[in-house]
């Protein structure tokens, strides 16, 4: 018998030594990727540390400088997002990629549409019962039929995922798939990841919370600037040892939360209904507090603070600005008023992604920027740069077209629009969606500063430690009512859950 050793199975994928530069900025430099068939691997870093503009190239929505890319051990060139589903590979972006007119089950299937006998004609109820198999597969109640545009941000990830994992894919990336996930759909997120991953499924897994790469991962590469960190098991690392290679310094605190001095009611909401959506709401909140809203998908928390923000209208009921009646038929009218809403979705509500970072900031606030109708240039370029300077907003400078920025950066920038309008009432809808470690205490101790200067603040979002350690007061809300109330000392995960699902 020969004492030679078998040769190990091929990596799922290398990526090897890549290089990609952008007008000023060195996004990635030679950056190395290993993940093996039937691994689940975490790519953590910074935002705009270079982790999706890696995951852009290898999915061929962005070319390349230099560098290697081999899949089963072959070198491959990936020139198109086709060329990359032909070899098998899967993306699921933080920014999503669906049409919004066309209902979930052509979402899934587009491009791929099951073919009826008849020649030209689709196969409509193959892929309507294939396409509400995947979706059950995930533990959520859609219906394929429904439009994209009529479902939540939450809602519009699971079909996102859905779409993904139909395709039989050999490397599936998912860059911040939990962002606007409750637990609920968490669990059902992660018994499908090991589905995958027991069938062999290479997975790349993006995330900013650390108890989730500690569940799910095998492995973790940390970037940092554009450049590979390092590369290790799961089992080896501490989240503080993680933290710390991802930026550079030691964090002691996550939600450093600084109680402010509470005032009289700001913003109260009185018995509010919207059809399909909310049903007599009624919440009130005071200068400097943080009142925090939780709840399931599909619970009316956006749709509360839409209508708050004058985006939707109401049926009836009323809303009081430091106790007088107002109306707010428009997002202009809330403004006017002093309401500014940081919304989930920040790419298609939040900013104008192809104006740069000095006009997004600017454009809640143009009067304070104008003369005789003209913007005063360096005004602008003045208020820009401070915010810029302030949030620590990557960007090589204020005329930086808002597109380029990493999805943190993008998200400062909105903050910076609302602080730039200096508004009296500020509703957070999922804060720090696909923002990292760093920059999420960043933006506490920015709600911190806007609490003591006696701004009322509003913050919903679907991570319980971040409603547990920023509120003063929690709500909690389930199918568009109110269930309960929570005082910070009473707060509990257990209990939120029990009334995010319907209890009382």
């Amino acid at each position: 018998m020969s004492g030679t050793a078998l040769a190990s199975p091929p990596l799922a994928l290398e990526m090897r030594n890549i290089v990609k530069t952008y007008p000023g900025v060195k996004a990635l430099e030679g950056v190395s990727l290993q993940v093996a068939p039937g691994e689940i691997h975490a790519l953590l870093g910074e935002n705009g540390a270079g982790k999706s503009t890696l995951m852009k190239i290898l999915a061929g929505a962005q070319p390349k400088d230099s560098g290697d890319i081999l899949i089963d051990g072959q070198t491959v060139l990936i020139d198109s997002p086709q060329k990359a589903m032909d070899l098998g590979v899967s993306i699921i972006y933080q920014e999503f990629n669906l049409v919004p007119y066309l209902n979930v089950a052509e979402n899934i299937y587009l491009g791929r549409e099951p073919r009826a006998a008849i020649p030209g004609f689709v196969d409509f109820n193959t892929m309507y019962k294939d396409a509400q198999q995947i979706i059950d597969k995930l533990g959520v109640k859609i219906d394929v039929k429904t439009p994209v545009n009529r479902l939540s941000v939450a809602q519009q990830q699971m079909v996102e995922i859905g779409k993904a994992t139909s395709r039989k894919s050999k490397i599936i990336v998912m860059d911040e798939p939990s962002a606007t996930l409750t637990d609920h759909e968490l669990v059902a997120l992660f018994a499908l990841m090991r589905q995958l991953k027991s069938e062999g499924v290479a997975i790349v897994y993006i995330s900013h919370r650390m108890e989730e790469i500690f569940e799910v991962c095998d492995r973790v590469t940390i970037m940092r600037d554009g450049k590979w960190i390092a590369t290790e098991n799961i089992g080896s690392l501490t989240r503080e040892g993680i933290i710390k290679l991802m930026v550079g310094r030691e964090l002691t605190q996550m939600i450093p939360k600084v109680a402010a001095d509470i005032g009289d009611v700001a913003l109260e909401v009185k018995n509010i209904s919207r059809k399909g959506a909310l049903k007599n709401v009624s919440i009130s909140v005071k200068k400097g507090e943080v009142l925090g809203i939780a709840g399931l998908v599909g619970a009316g928390r956006t749709e509360l603070a839409r209508v708050i923000f004058g985006a939707d209208p109401f049926d009836s009921g009323e809303i009081l600005l430091f106790g007088k009646p107002v109306k707010i038929k428009s997002p202009q009218d809330a403004i006017k008023l002093g309401i500014g809403l940081v919304t989930e979705d920040r790419k298609q509500q939040g900013l104008v992604l192809g104006m740069a970072v000095r006009e997004n900031i600017s454009l809640a606030n143009l009067d304070a920027l104008s003369k005789f109708n003209f913007i005063m240039s360096a005004k602008e370029k003045e208020v820009s740069n401070k915010f810029v300077g302030e949030l620590r907003v990557k960007t090589p400078t204020i005329e930086q077209t808002v597109q380029n920025l990493s999805g943190g950066n993008q998200q400062k920038v909105v903050l910076a629009k609302w602080l730039f309008t200096d508004s009296k009432v500020l509703i957070f809808d999922e804060p720090t969606r696909g923002i990292d470690v760093g920059a999420k205490t960043e933006i506490y101790q920015l709600m911190n500063e806007l609490a003591k200067t006696g701004a009322a603040i509003i913050m919903i979002s679907s991570e319980l430690p971040e409603v547990l350690g920023m509120s003063d007061r929690i709500m909690v809300m389930h199918e568009g009512r109110i269930t309960g109330e929570l005082s910070r000392a009473e707060a509990t995960q257990e209990k939120i859950m029990h009334l995010a699902t319907g209890g009382q």
